[in-house]
């Protein structure tokens, strides 16, 4: 008889000690996640990143004389400090993060949970997806975290939040997954395509992992949504299918992340929309715009046709298609799931980066002109996707305003229509309308408005 008790608690521990699980009878919930947690934490590390920035200090106090002397005063460097977290995805030292903890810092610093400490260099960086690849300097045999498919995630499971929160040392939280897909704010200007979840996140968790009852990453915890700076429940993770193609990408050696492009704009489907188009509910996002370069225009998808799914996965707005397109990566062949005119139907086609047709021929205009520094560059494809730039923009962008350019009133991003009265299509048709002196007026379309800017040289 004591025999087969024992028998019966060794088969009970074995998938226990194997993969760790929910806990199911009381000697399970005594243990509660410590399995999952024994399983994981080691592969979650603490960054210090650093990276010095010259910055000028005005001479005055007075704001006034501050705006007015701001270009005279000395450059002096200061040290930015960042902390956050990340994750070791392979035995050999990759790490993923955030790109607002590593992407621009100059000095980076890993701590493992056994307080091992490594250097590391960011090997591939986007400041778009707030996600950085790491590789820690002679690292061998490291404990690391297996990807889940993040599709197959549903609303209701169970999961750990690990990190850094405060830099009070590594901290687990638990909670379930509050929702999937969901688009929400990322950095800058940006909403990014997320796992939201209720487990506590703080300032610091950033980079550190969220993980499943098996010890999986199942995303990246990356932002909240808080009005006191501390968790209030909402949090964002990076989808894990997106960190797999990002780990592609590095391996293979990548400098930039490549997106496809879509070559379209498009918003979802309301209530109103679905009855006027025929859907029986609202889903999927109807076209708005199409370039003429789009790889869907090739394949025939137009203007008021409704994109319903790619190669199975719902697409339900911008954000959405354009995850969906990061996820599938340029090269590959994917369905799309049409609706028009009452009827579904789907088309193939070959996701490619945007083109350079025509060339952008950048140009940065010399002391010979009316603003030196100003740089140019022809507007194409590549360049719409890189500077957000509207669908049907063409001619020249500014790139970077320089200080007279900044000066006059130019912003990056600002697409010049005109100078002094004549039209220009090229950067070196600026320059050649700035070679002189006096009095200048560029017309530019900053995003749906037309500025006229007039400045003396």
């Amino acid at each position: 008889m004591i025999r087969a008790i024992v028998a019966i608690l060794a088969l009970a521990a074995a998938p226990l000690a194997a993969e760790p699980q929910v806990p199911r009878t009381q000697a399970e919930i005594d243990l509660s996640f410590a399995p999952v947690v024994r399983a994981a934490a080691p592969a979650v590390v603490n960054i210090y990143a650093r990276r010095v920035v010259q910055e000028r200090r005005s001479l005055f106090d007075d704001p006034v004389f501050e705006e007015f002397f701001r270009d005279f005063a000395p450059e002096r460097p200061r040290v930015q400090n960042s902390l956050g977290s990340g994750v070791i995805l392979s035995p050999d030292g990759f790490v993923v993060s955030n790109y607002h903890v590593v992407g621009r810092a100059t000095d980076i610093r890993v701590v493992l949970n056994d307080r091992r400490e490594f250097s590391a260099e960011v090997v591939l960086a986007d400041a778009a997806a707030d996600l950085a690849i790491l590789r820690l300097e002679g690292a061998a045999d490291l404990p690391h975290l297996p990807l889940r498919d993040s599709d197959t995630l549903e609303v209701g499971e169970l999961v750990l939040a690990i990190g850094n929160p405060f830099g009070v040392g590594q901290t687990v939280s638990s909670g379930i997954v509050s929702a999937v897909a969901r688009s929400g704010p990322a950095t800058g200007d940006r909403r990014g395509y997320f796992v939201q979840t209720d487990a506590p996140i703080n300032p610091g968790n950033s980079g550190g992992a969220l993980v499943d009852t098996a010890g999986r990453l199942v995303g990246v915890n990356t932002s909240i949504l808080s009005r006191s700076g501390g968790s209030i429940g909402i949090g964002f993770a990076i989808p894990a299918d997106l960190v797999a193609r990002f780990v592609a990408e590095a391996r293979a050696g990548a400098e930039t992340f490549r997106r496809p492009w879509a070559g379209m704009r498009g918003q979802p489907v309301d209530a109103d929309m679905a009855g006027a188009l025929g859907l029986d509910r609202p889903r999927g996002m109807v076209v708005a715009e199409l370039h003429p370069a789009s790889p869907f225009a090739a394949e025939g998808v137009r203007r008021g046709d409704v994109i319903l799914a790619l190669d199975g996965a719902e697409v339900n707005g911008p954000a959405g298609m354009a995850y969906r397109l990061a996820v599938a990566g340029p090269g590959a062949e994917v369905t799309a799931e049409l609706w028009r005119e009452g009827r579904a139907r789907s088309v193939t086609l070959r996701l490619a980066p945007p083109p350079e047709t025509p060339p952008r021929a950048p140009l940065t205009l010399g002391r010979d002109t009316a603003l030196p520094g100003l740089a140019l560059a022809r507007v194409n494809p590549a360049v719409i996707a890189e500077m957000g730039l509207p669908l049907g923009a063409r001619g020249v962008v500014v790139t970077d305003p320089g200080r007279y350019g900044t000066r006059a009133g130019l912003e990056a991003g600002d697409v010049i229509r005109a100078v002094s009265g004549r039209e220009v299509a090229t950067p070196p048709e600026v320059r050649r309308a700035l070679a002189t002196g006096g009095w200048h007026e560029i017309v530019v379309e900053r995003g749906a408005r037309r500025v006229a800017i007039r400045f003396r040289a």
